[in-house]
This record gives C-alpha cells, sequence and structure tokens, in this order.
C-alpha cells in the first residue's frame, strides 16, 4: 500500500449510542484506512466499553468530561500514525464505503491539500449558504496542517470553520467531492426544543469565531472546485491493511 495514501480516520463521539457502530461497521471495512482512532467525549452511556468489546483493534481515547468536538480532536490527533486525517461524524447514515476509498485516492492522485466530502442530500436550508460544503465534518486533511490549526484558539463547534480560514489564508489545495451519508440532526438525538437551541449555539458559534466578512467570503470562492473521481473507483486496489 502507497504511503501516501495510509489513512487515520477520527471519529470523535458524545452519548451516540447506536449510531457510532454504523459508522464503525463501515469505516472497519474500508481500505487503506490503516488505523481508526474514537475519542469518547465524556459521554455518561456505554457507547465506549462497547467499542472497546466489539472493536478492539479500534484505538479508544476517553476524556474524562465532556469539551467539544475540536478538544476530542485534538486528543485523538496525538495519537495519528498517518498523514492522511479523515475526520469523521459519529451520527452518519448510509456511508457508501466506494465514496470514502474513491476520496482516499483522490487526495493523492491530485496532490491536494483538502478534500472535502459535500453532503449532496442535506435539505435545502443548509445547501443555501454552501452549508453542505464548508461545514460537512467529513474531509480528509494533512495531519500537519490539523496539528498547527489546532494549536490555536478553537473550541467546540468551530472546527471546520477554523480548518476552512487557516486553508483559504494559506492558498492549500481543495476540492470537494459529493457524499450521500446523512448526518443525524440534534432535534432527533435530544429533542425538538433542546436540538433547536444546540443547533442555534452552534451557529451563533460558529459566527462569532469566523466573523461575517470571512463567512461570505467563504460562502462565495472558498472549496468551489468539484473533482471527477469517477475512474479511481475502477481502480485495482491493495487490499491488504493492519489496524
Amino acid at each position: 500500500m502507497p504511503l501516501n495514501i495510509r489513512t487515520t480516520c477520527i471519529i470523535p463521539f458524545y452519548n451516540e449510542e447506536y449510531r457510532v457502530f454504523q459508522v464503525l461497521e463501515v469505516v472497519t471495512e474500508i481500505r487503506n484506512i490503516v488505523q481508526i482512532i474514537c475519542v469518547d467525549d465524556g459521554s455518561n452511556d456505554d457507547t465506549a466499553d462497547l467499542i472497546e468489546q466489539y472493536y478492539p483493534q479500534v484505538k479508544l481515547v476517553r476524556l474524562p468530561y465532556n469539551q467539544g468536538k475540536a478538544a476530542a480532536i485534538r486528543q485523538g490527533l496525538k495519537y495519528a500514525k498517518y498523514e492522511n486525517i479523515l475526520l469523521m461524524d459519529a451520527d452518519l447514515q448510509s456511508i457508501n464505503k466506494s465514496e470514502v476509498e474513491s476520496a482516499i485516492q483522490a487526495i493523492a492522485h491530485y496532490n491536494l491539500d483538502m478534500l472535502i466530502l459535500r453532503r449532496v442530500n442535506a435539505p435545502w436550508f443548509v445547501k443555501f449558504d454552501r452549508g453542505d460544503i464548508l461545514l460537512s465534518g467529513e474531509r480528509i486533511v494533512k495531519k500537519k496542517d490539523l496539528i498547527k490549526i489546532l494549536d490555536q484558539e478553537v473550541n467546540r463547534y468551530q472546527v471546520e470553520l477554523a480548518i476552512n480560514l487557516y486553508m483559504q489564508k494559506h492558498k492549500r489545495k481543495v476540492r470537494w467531492m459529493p457524499w450521500s451519508a446523512t448526518n443525524t440532526y440534534k432535534a432527533k438525538k435530544i429533542g425538538l426544543v433542546e436540538g433547536y437551541k444546540k443547533e442555534f449555539e452552534m451557529f451563533t458559534d460558529i459566527v462569532l469565531y469566523a466573523g461575517f466578512k470571512n463567512i461570505v467570503k467563504q460562502i462565495s470562492s472558498f472549496a468551489t472546485k468539484k473533482i471527477d473521481h469517477d475512474y479511481l473507483i475502477e481502480q485495482p486496489q491493495n487490499k491488504e491493511r493492519s489496524l
């Protein structure tokens, strides 16, 4: 397996229960993902224990209390062995394995600094301001860049915007690919009222962090190019993998 497509997958989670197992069921079968790190962000359910029981090949990191997505990724990154870091949310549904495999090949083939998996099945209000790209939790980033980004003051819901701002500032080569998986909205996880409250907190956090001017700039000009990956699906690959 060529070194430049060996990939570490980091999955932060908080009280995700069965949803994270839907993700792991697919991710553990994806060629070229040779390390999987799950970070328990202070959950108070038994998800971490079950991961340890049923997926012993997965590196499990436990945080003592809930600190948010940025802190969870920051901790997981300390254990990452490979330069390609696939960030993946724990609440995904309908993951297409071949799309992830193609994405890992594509970042090497096109010599990209980051590849975003665009949530093409996101609802219209997410696509309205290109949130299906800009806020997608599924992306492949270079470890060296992610370390620099998370060395800054980045908290909770700010991860994706912080990555985008860094990539835009440093003129990194960024593209997107279609991604058919969908995520589970907070209203479904924790109830309508609390769910919308959390969504509003996330939106406010993002705006205050990035600033209105930077958000407009990202909507208008960041990660606007799609890459064609059809031929990558047909390429023979080495199925040898080790976790």
